[in-house]
């Protein structure tokens, strides 16, 4: 409300007061927070940023202070970018901590809700207990030395409490312990109220008793100390035990170790033998490897030779079939000169016969002349065919986008009749009938209602349905009653339809009570029957029953000024974006009285089909139909007349070939015979010599027969070298097998007495692993023997230790036996404590200290109590004093409120300071009584007038 605000407050400022928004909580926020006060003490936001106003970046709060002889003027500004503030003493900069010990000096208390109450921690200061109250009080108003006191008195009472504990109160404190039995005593817990002769009289008296748990205690130690010597011996036993196992142990291990060198010196001999024959078995193997290799490369050569062998053969097979080919080509030579020779012939004869050429041009001119006339007549037609085609293939385009627009079209119709028959399968068998029998009846029949109506636009489907009945939704409109009556008795007797007949009188163009334009200004834009196509016996049905040319459909502006609508159109049905009112005056009150509806989603006419553009598309079919009919008789027509032409042309050209042929013949023959005559010149020229040609061949052959001769000679030498090779490997395989044999003997002596040196190695590995096993052992056992003795790993078993052990059991069983012995007479002596000599001897010193404490205490809770006395009388008699005041005021203010108000001073006892608190009672109704002021008993407008 405020940009800037300046605030005057007189000295006894104690409540602000004023109507809602005047800004009572900003003077109260700016004092708060100006004097170092947290936004939490407020109540209202929790960040300093948040109570600077809308918009702005900055706040500032300046207080000055009355304080002589020079005020002092706090200054704050609140930056709302960081949430941070800085401030100004007299104008200068300085910290929060100065400030808030500036305003501790004068006492102001922003925290205090006694000293400083917003009205939003006016439901806190009800919160309030007793005890918080009046310390609130006594920070508030009261001078600094009351709280003080009362603090002290806090202090002393505590610890005067803690002294009478420790005059009149003592603790006992008991271990009961099962093995020992001790009775532990502490010197500042003794188990008795009274007298302190008499907590002493009793502590001599168990002193007195403790000589016999004493006596008791040095004989379990002897018990004790045997059972200790007896534990130490027992693991030197078990470690001499173990040492002399392992000394057997090693012995038979050095033994087994000399049988296992002496078998091994027994096989040696063998392995070696064994190992020579490996190696000249190896060597026998490799002499035969290398005599494989060498009887492979030598066939390998021998194959080599074949192959060239093979390849002269090949050659000379060459030559000859190349002789032969010469001779071949000789003779075809002969023939076509033969032939030649005779065909010439016959041409000079014919030649002779042909007599001369008359004139046949005049001929030849006329054929050419109809020729040209009917290219002409050829060339129109094919024109008049190319234009005919283009016209038929536009028609079929135009066709095709008619069939393609009629199938979308169909096919919304067939998902409504899917719709149909989903919902009422009845009425769709029915629907099936009337298509199969609609010759049957006089009159036009309509299909049901939701597939008769077409929406100009789906979203308006939803007032259509909401106005006609799903029953009339799903009747057949009939315009003849006899043929309606027809079809209710039809064979399919079972079927459950609907049936309506149109009026006779038509009512499809039965105008509204007034002009749309008349009612636009209340947003509506139609009429029922606008929004929709229906064939004339439908619409006439609607108008008639359901008076659809007379309601109007609205809009959202026609929904907000419904009862304007209602009053000045005195329309009977009105709908509006999504509702519908139907508007009735009463009979008996003459009053209007209207019930609006919610209108349904449509169900049955959101796919509508336009009838017109579908009548309109079949009615171009039928026309693009007709043409095409038309163009193929034409284009019939024009192929017939353009295959008669063809067939002419035909005719005229062959005539004009043999004119032409006949002129021609006896130059074509000359030509024919200066041709041969040349091929038979060429013919001659290319004659062979077969003689010269055969002795080439024979020399070549000849040639040939020399190089298989010296190739046989090579082949022979390689078989001879292979068949001494092969000879010389068998040897060696047989030397082979005969060392394999005694390879194989020596393995089978070697593998027998190879047992008996693995058994020997078991027996000795077996003995070794003991022996490691049992040094370990006596290790870890000696190791452990000298834990128990307590000795150094270097130190041996001193004199003592040898002298006692001697006098006990040398065996385990006996030393178990003597343990479990001595274990049982030790654990006789139960209930005793080792602490309990020690308890004896302490017990006259304590007592002493016992009587010495005592006395010290008693003196300091005689120095306590003079001390709380003195400054109870400071702290009561002011406050007695203050609260007086408080309750006087307290009093009249109820009391010109004509009700009941008290405060006083609560006790519940005297020497508990810390229970003293400030108790307010109220009475706002004379027929209750006092009641104490609480969170829950008085309503929020009580707890904030108290």
């Amino acid at each position: 409300t405020y940009d800037i605000c300046e605030v005057r407050p007189g000295p006894n400022l104690n409540m602000i007061v004023g109507a809602n928004g005047t800004g009572k909580s900003s003077i109260v926020c700016a004092i708060c927070l100006g004097l170092a006060g947290k936004p939490s003490f407020i109540g209202r936001a929790d960040k300093v940023a948040l109570f600077v106003k809308q918009g702005c970046l900055k706040a500032v709060v300046e207080i000055e202070l009355f304080k002589p002889p020079d005020n002092i003027i706090i200054t704050r500004e609140i930056h709302v970018v960081n949430n941070t503030s800085a401030w100004f003493i007299n104008r200068k900069p300085t910290t929060l901590k100065t400030v808030e010990e500036q305003i501790a000096a004068l006492n102001i208390q922003v925290d205090n809700l006694c000293q400083f109450l917003p009205q939003d921690k006016v439901g806190e200061f009800a919160k309030l207990s007793k005890i918080e109250l009046l310390e609130a009080t006594e920070k508030s108003i009261g001078s600094p030395e009351i709280y003080q006191y009362h603090c002290e008195l806090k202090n002393f009472r505590e610890k005067e409490r803690e002294l009478e504990v420790n005059m009149h109160i003592m603790e006992t404190e008991c271990s009961d312990s099962r093995e020992i039995g001790i009775i532990k005593f502490s010197l500042r817990s003794y188990g008795i109220r009274g007298d302190k002769a008499i907590a002493l009289e009793k502590m001599r008296q168990r002193v007195e008793r403790y000589k016999q748990d004493v006596e008791r205690y040095h004989e379990r130690k002897r018990h004790l100390d045997s059972i200790e010597m007896l534990e130490r011996k027992r693991p030197w036993v078990e470690y001499e035990n173990v040492r002399q196992r392992h000394e057997e142990v090693k012995q038979s291990r050095e033994q087994a170790k000399e049988e296992l060198k002496n078998l091994k010196e027994k096989q040696s001999p063998v392995t070696k033998k064994i190992q020579e024959t490996e190696e000249y078995f190896e060597s026998l193997d490799k002499k035969i490897r290398e005599k494989a290799a060498e009887i492979k490369d030598t066939s390998q050569k021998c194959k080599q030779k074949q192959d060239a062998l093979e390849m002269k053969d090949k050659q000379i097979e060459e030559i000859n079939q190349a002789l032969r080919m010469k001779k071949y080509e000789e003779m075809d030579r002969q023939r076509k000169i033969h032939n030649t020779q005779k065909v010439i012939e016959d041409w000079k004869n014919e030649l002779n016969t042909i007599a001369d050429c008359e004139n046949l041009q005049p001929q030849i001119d006329a054929v050419n002349n109809e020729l040209k006339k009917l290219q002409e007549e050829r060339t129109n037609i094919d024109i008049d065919i190319s234009d005919l085609t283009a016209q038929k293939m536009n028609q079929e385009r135009e066709m095709k986008r008619i069939i393609d627009r009629l199938g979308q079209l169909n096919n919304i119709m067939n998902m409504k009749e899917e719709n149909l028959k989903v919902k009422f399968r009845d009425t769709h068998s029915a629907l099936m009938w009337l298509r199969r029998n609609r010759d049957k009846f006089k009159k036009r029949v309509c299909e049901p209602m939701m597939l008769e109506i077409n929406m100009k636009d789906n979203k308006h489907a939803k007032y259509v349905e909401n106005h006609i009945s799903a029953n009339d939704m799903r009747a057949f409109v009939f315009e003849s009653q006899e043929d309606m009556e027809a079809f209710l008795i039809r064979d399919h007797q079972k079927l459950r339809v609907n049936a309506v007949c149109a009026p006779a009188a038509s009512c499809a163009e039965s105008l509204p009570s007034r002009p749309i334009e008349e009612l636009c200004r209340y947003g509506f834009f139609s009429y029922l029957r606008e929004l929709f196509d229906a064939p004339h016996p439908v619409m006439s049905y609607l108008c008639s029953q359901y008076r659809i040319h007379d309601v109007p459909v609205g809009t959202e502006k026609t929904r907000n000024m419904i009862e304007r609508v209602i009053q000045e159109t005195k329309l009977r049905q009105i709908y509006t974006a999504e509702e519908k009112y139907i508007v009735k005056v009463s009979a008996y009150t003459n009053l209007t009285l209207s019930t609006n509806s919610s209108l349904r989603t449509a169900q049955f006419l959101t796919s509508s089909v336009d009838t017109d553009e579908r009548r309109q598309l079949e009615k171009e079919q039928q026309d693009i139909n007709n043409k095409i009919k038309s163009l193929d008789m034409h284009l019939t027509t024009l192929f017939a007349r353009q295959k008669q032409l063809e067939h002419r042309d035909n005719e005229l050209r062959q005539q004009k070939k043999e004119l032409l042929e006949r002129g021609n013949k006896k130059r074509q023959l000359e030509s024919k015979i200066g041709v041969k005559y040349d091929s038979l010149r060429q013919l001659e020229q290319d004659a062979i010599n077969l003689e010269r040609e055969s002795q080439q061949a024979n020399a070549k052959i000849k040639e040939i027969n020399i190089q298989k001769v010296r190739l046989v000679t090579e082949l022979m030498h390689l078989v001879k070298n292979c068949i001494s090779l092969n000879i010389l490997k068998a040897d060696l395989v047989l030397q082979s097998t005969a060392v394999a044999a005694d390879k194989n003997r020596l393995e089978s002596e070697y593998k027998a007495a190879s047992v008996q040196l693995r058994t020997a190695e078991q027996r000795f590995r077996e003995l070794d692993d003991t022996k490691r096993v049992l040094t370990e052992n006596c290790k870890e056992l000696l190791n452990r023997a000298r834990q128990v003795c307590k000795l150094s790993p270097d130190q041996h078993l001193p004199k003592e230790f040898q002298t006692a052990f001697q006098a006990l059991p040398n065996t385990l069983e006996e030393i178990d036996a003597c343990l479990n012995e001595e274990k049982t007479r030790a654990s006789c002596f139960t209930g005793l404590n080792a602490s309990v000599v020690e308890d004896y001897n302490k017990q006259t010193e304590e007592i002493q200290q016992l009587t010495e404490f005592l006395e010290k205490k008693k003196n300091e809770l005689d120095n306590y109590k003079q001390n709380i006395s003195k400054v109870k009388e400071r702290w009561l008699n002011p406050l007695k004093s203050l609260i007086e005041q408080i309750n006087e005021k307290f009093s009249s203010f109820f009391s010109s409120m004509q009700c009941v108000g008290e405060v006083d001073l609560h006790v519940e006892n005297e020497e508990e300071y810390d229970k003293y608190g400030i108790r307010i009672r109220v009475k706002f109704h004379s027929s209750t009584e006092l009641h104490e002021l609480t969170p829950f008993h008085q309503s929020g407008g009580e707890k904030s007038v108290s």
